[in-house]
């Protein structure tokens, strides 16, 4: 698994595709400063990605500082299951809830240097499932004042960037699998941020258009 296999954006920052490191051919970890504040953050399977059989990736949160303190003092990291994609649901956005002493300073940009770490990990799809429902999170199609909610928002990011893409895939390697090259993939996402800058609110138009 050389190639990349999940995009992170976390919101109003750049999307990460390589991991910072991988601890395992089936798990990832990717770092991201808390320098900027962000509150949520997507996860999604990057286009042309399968992941092998009856398996799903978890999705899992820990501060910098708290991975450092465990591995310090020989125990294993205390990552938080924060849900999981799939088959069928290739992308998921989440909100982080980290405590005021780990990293709240940082995300509310008053200090530099602490980091947070998301974890993926491809894992037996029922396993992952079940832990999903028994976390069922409380969201709604809209927020607040009948605006969209991040959910809705999040997947109209994924269906703009699979209607761009659509167009780009092919097939390769002896089953004839689609893929879309990655190089597409960082097209769309210029263009992307470039429409976000100049029309920042046409996701939320988007169900009109």
């Amino acid at each position: 698994m050389s190639s990349p296999l999940f995009g992170v954006i976390p919101t109003g920052q750049p999307l990460i595709t390589e991991p910072t490191s991988t601890p395992s051919q089936t798990s990832f970890l990717y770092t991201i400063s808390a320098a900027r504040s962000f509150t949520h953050v997507v996860v999604f399977i990057l286009p042309g990605i399968i992941l092998p059989q009856n398996t799903a990736a978890a999705i899992y949160f820990a501060t910098a500082s708290a991975v450092a303190a465990a591995a310090t003092a020989g125990q294993t990291p205390d990552f938080q299951f924060l849900g999981g994609i799939g088959p069928g649901k290739e992308s998921a956005v989440f909100k982080i809830n980290a405590a005021p002493s780990d990293v709240q300073g940082n995300l509310n940009g008053e200090q530099s240097g602490t980091s947070v770490m998301i974890g993926v990990s491809i894992e037996d799809a029922t396993s992952v499932a079940i832990r999903i429902q028994e976390k069922k999170p409380n969201t709604t199609p809209t927020g607040r004042g009948g605006q969209p909610s991040t959910a809705v928002l999040a997947q109209r990011i994924i269906q703009n960037a699979f209607n761009f893409l659509s167009g780009f895939s092919g097939t390769a390697g002896p089953g004839g699998v689609e893929v879309v090259p990655l190089k597409a993939f960082e097209g769309w996402w210029k263009k992307f941020e470039s429409r976000v800058r100049s029309d920042p609110s046409f996701l939320e138009r988007q169900q009109q258009e």
